[in-house]
Parts: structure tokens; C-alpha cells; sequence
């Protein structure tokens, strides 16, 4: 969902700015893998400098066999149901096992790893509905591995040498995925429930509040595993309840026989609660038809094989197989911009060179033509009580969200404003759409020139009105919706734009400003 040579707030990226447009240029699985690559090459070297005591032999081979058994088996897998393999979830799964269980060359420990990674394949096939799998196919591995008495999971990645790499890399997960809340909801009350067994137990308050961090997985647990997307709830305060619950559910300690508590058993029961909840399982959308919106965008019709329940603003998750990748990913995150009950779905894409290799597969469908649905979500949605008002944003193609919102008759009854950035008037998307809305809607186009007459709140006269030029601050966006600090306030484009834009609203008098957050994995 991004744009470019779209208004912005200054010429001068801020460092998040920037670190959003470097993150975006990798997908979320490959930031994934890449994190835990470095982890596993970290873990070596501290064994190597005597930090850690497994022995390097023990490791690699350790290391081999989860690599080797997650993808071999997720390989063997796929061409037995006659789907294409993901192959970097497959070495994502198998990093995660090496860390969670304990390299040694113990007959029954490497024959419970890999029990582990197999499981962990079919696990991806065989516990899933309707193409969604339900659990965390790490987790289910460990947890009936440990079942079986062959292996347990140590989470031995819980260690003190490992947090100077850890930690950073946990962050950086958790700021591409924008799941902080959740991640703090979950170490707070696990941090706590923990913390006051070991103060009972005489234990100084900083080492109580120091041991969860450093000999406990939750960092570990929370940035690689439970804030996993395909398997959350569709809402934020979906997951920040999902949050707190598992983190009862990890701390806690209890046993019933043969099943006590465990980091695994306690995201599987998390899975679940969120499968409950959320869009059960993919769907298949028939492609149907497509048109041009404008030289660089192109919308994309689809018949979902059942209906689709959504919100107004949230995305949905595409699978889109290729068999040369280009690093992007095949899974991509587009808004639904139909409104809910239609018997459509449709999507506004970005199609401008240079084309991703999953946006080709959507340039090259034809009508009849199958893809997979994986997951809705997202809370870019408005608020419930209809007497706030709303100023809208966005820029180029982060138009799509609103699409959904204003053919639900968001306008109808609710004061509306739509400031619409875009390069020039060519490139201005769902043009008829947005003028039936019923939205007072606002145009600033970065060439300066002049907006489309039907068009309230641009003028035609020199480069200094509100409604033209290049350069958007804090000053130039209050002249063009002077009541902003009495709005709710939406953004919606890529990530630079929506990080500059946001910061011109907060300075105008914005008191809460809404983002979409594209994680583009």
C-alpha cells in the first residue's frame, strides 16, 4: 500500500521514518528468519567463547537437523496435498525448535527434536481449517514431543549471554509488527505473577523482576511465537486480552499428571482462543475482474467462496505463489475496499514499476482464476459513536481503507472530512466513488496543479493556497481542516508518509491520530 511523490510533511526523513522505509523492504517472514539466523550464528560464537556449554559439534548438528527435518518434511508435506511449499516458514519453525530444545547427542533427545520437526510440518497440515492452521506449528512440536517422554522443550535461547542479541532483536520484530501493547500486556502480568513466587521465596525485588527476563523465555516467547499474525484475533483488544490471558497461562504454575504448565501449552490454548474468535480458517476468492483507477493503481474484483466478515478499514491477507520470489514474499496485505455483504471483494493495488513478483500474479489472473485468503484484521476502523467527527488521509493509494468505510455510509450521519494527497490529478483513485461519499472532501496535489473542479476545498489561484504545493506541515494541514484538534484523525499510506503526516497532525492540535499498519509480510 504505498505512494509515492504524494504531499509530505517535511523533506527530512525522522529516524522512524527511516527505519520504516528500511524494514519495508524486507517482508516479515524474511525479518523473521533473518533475526533468528543471527540468534543461531550468536549462540555459536558464545559457545565458542565459552558463554555457553553445549559444545559446537552438539549444535551444528543440532542445528542441521531442525533446518533439515522442518523443510524436508514441510517439502514432502506440500507435494502430498498438492500445495506450494513456504519454505521460509519452514526454516523459521526449525530455527525456533533448535531454541527451544537442547542440543546433545542423546539418542532419545535427537529422536524427540526430530519427532519435534516433523510434527511440526504436519502439524501445518493436518491441524488447520479450511487452509489456516490453528496452532503454532513449533509449539504443537514441542508440546508432543514432550508428551511422548522422548524430549522436553528447555527454551534454553532464555539465557543472560544471549540477551545482548535478544533483545535488540525481539525489538525489532515488535516495532515491524506494531505488537508493543500486546507484548507489554503479556510481560506484565507474566513479570508479575513470576516476581511475587520468587519474592515469597525471599528473593530480592531486583533479582525477582531480573530472572523472568534473563533465565525465563519470555522475551523469547513474545517476539517470535506468541504475536505470530496468522495466528492472532483480528482486533487489538483481542490481542491484548489474548495477551493477558497466556501470560497467566505461562506463569502459573500447575500440574495435572501428565500435562503441567509450559510456555508451548500455553500458546496452543492462546491459539485457540484466537481461532475462536477470528475470520475461521482461508477462503477462496475466484478473480472476476479488474480495472485501472489510474496510470499506477489497478483494482482487483474477487467472488469469496463464502461470505467474508469484516470491519470497514481492516485488510485481508493474500497468498499469492510464485515460483521465482524476488525476496518480497508470497503473503501480502492489501485493504478490502468493498463494503461488507457485498457479494465482491475487491482491492486497490499499487501496480507501478517495479512490480513485486506477487503483484504479477495478480496482473497475469485470469477470470475463474483461485487465490487463498489467509487472515482479515487490523483496527484501522472508526469509532462506534457516530457524533465524533473524523478527518481522513490519506496518501495516494492509502485511499483503500476509507473506500470500505464511505460505501457503508460513513459520511451519512457523521461530519466527515477527506484530505486526499496525490501526485497529480491523474493520480487520484475512485474518483466517482469519493464524490457520491458524502464527504466533504479536500485535495492537495504535490505538483501544485489544479484540482478536480467537483472537488470542495481547492481553489485555483496561486501555489500558496492550502490546497496546492508540495509540502504539508503542521501550519499548511490546520489551514486546511482548521477544527483538526475537535477530529479524530486517520492516516493511511506508506510508512514515511504516515510517520510525517501523524507528526503534522500531533503539531496541528490532533489529539488522537489513527495509523494502518501494513506489516507487508
Amino acid at each position: 500500500m504505498s505512494s509515492v511523490d504524494t504531499p509530505k510533511a517535511s523533506a527530512v526523513q525522522s529516524p522512524a521514518a527511516r527505519l520504516d522505509t528500511l524494514l519495508g523492504k524486507v517482508t516479515m517472514y524474511r525479518l523473521i528468519l533473518l533475526v533468528l539466523a543471527s540468534l543461531a550464528a550468536y549462540s555459536l560464537l558464545l559457545n565458542a567463547l565459552g558463554w555457553l556449554t553445549f559444545g559446537i559439534p552438539e549444535m551444528l548438528v543440532h542445528l542441521v537437523l531442525c533446518l533439515g527435518l522442518t523443510y524436508a518434511s514441510n517439502r514432502a508435506l506440500a507435494a502430498l496435498f498438492h500445495v506450494r511449499p513456504h519454505s521460509e516458514s519452514s526454516l523459521i519453525t526449525g530455527l525456533l525448535l533448535y531454541f527451544l530444545f537442547w542440543p546433545t547427542f542423546v539418542p532419545t533427545d535427537l529422536a524427540g527434536v526430530a519427532l519435534a520437526c516433523v510434527l511440526a510440518s504436519a502439524s501445518k497440515y493436518a491441524l488447520a481449517w479450511r487452509g489456516r492452521h490453528i496452532f503454532n506449528p513449533a509449539a504443537v512440536g514441542a508440546f508432543v514431543a514432550g508428551l511422548t517422554g522422548l524430549n522436553i522443550a528447555t527454551w534454553w535461547a532464555a539465557t543472560p549471554p544471549m540477551l545482548w542479541l535478544l533483545v535488540p532483536g525481539v525489538l525489532l520484530v515488535l516495532y515491524r509488527t506494531r505488537k508493543f501493547p500486546m507484548a507489554a500486556v503479556f510481560a506484565v502480568v507474566a513479570m508479575s505473577i513470576v516476581a511475587s513466587e520468587l519474592l515469597r521465596t525471599g528473593m530480592s525485588p531486583a533479582m525477582a523482576l531480573w530472572q523472568p527476563l534473563a533465565q525465563r523465555p519470555l522475551l523469547f516467547f513474545v517476539g517470535f511465537m506468541l504475536t505470530e499474525p496468522l495466528t492472532l484475533p483480528p482486533r487489538r483488544w483481542q490481542q491484548l486480552a489474548l495477551a493477558a490471558v497466556v501470560g497467566v497461562l505461562f506463569a502459573v504454575p500447575y500440574n495435572f499428571g501428565f500435562i503441567a504448565n509450559s510456555p508451548e501449552l500455553a500458546l496452543l490454548v492462546g491459539n485457540l482462543l484466537a481461532f475462536m474468535v477470528g475470520q475461521r480458517g482461508g477462503l477462496k476468492l475466484h478473480f472476476m475482474s479488474s480495472r485501472s483507477l489510474t496510470p499506477s493503481t489497478t483494482e482487483f474484483a474477487f467472488k469469496p467462496s463464502r461470505p467474508v466478515r469484516f470491519v470497514p478499514g481492516q485488510y485481508m491477507e493474500l497468498d499469492l505463489p510464485h515460483a521465482k520470489s524476488d525476496g518480497k514474499g508470497r503473503r501480502r496485505v492489501f485493504s478490502v475496499t468493498s463494503a461488507p455483504g457485498s457479494d465482491t471483494v475487491k482491492f486497490g493495488v499499487r501496480t507501478a514499476e517495479p512490480v513485486s513478483a506477487a503483484k504479477k500474479v495478480l496482473l497475469a489472473l485470469q477470470p475463474g482464476d483461485q487465490v487463498t485468503a489467509t487472515s482479515v484484521g487490523g483496527d484501522f476502523v472508526l469509532p462506534c459513536d457516530r457524533s465524533r467527527s473524523v478527518l481522513l488521509v490519506a496518501a495516494g493509494i492509502g485511499i483503500t481503507p476509507y473506500l470500505a468505510q464511505l460505501a457503508s455510509g460513513a459520511a451519512d450521519d457523521r461530519d466527515t472530512v477527506l484530505l486526499l494527497l496525490a501526485r497529480n490529478a491523474d493520480e487520484i483513485a475512485y474518483a466517482e466513488e469519493l464524490r457520491s461519499s458524502g464527504a466533504r472532501i479536500v485535495v492537495r496535489l504535490a505538483e501544485g496543479s489544479v484540482s478536480p473542479s467537483f472537488f470542495s476545498g481547492t481553489g485555483t489561484g496561486g501555489s500558496d493556497e492550502p490546497g496546492r504545493g508540495a509540502r504539508l506541515d503542521a501550519e499548511s494541514l490546520k489551514a486546511l481542516v482548521p477544527d483538526i484538534a475537535e477530529r479524530e484523525v486517520y492516516v493511511s499510506g506508506s510508512p514515511a508518509s504516515v510517520a510525517s503526516l501523524r507528526r503534522a497532525a500531533r503539531k496541528a492540535g490532533a489529539r488522537r491520530v489513527h495509523v494502518d499498519s501494513f506489516a507487508g509480510y
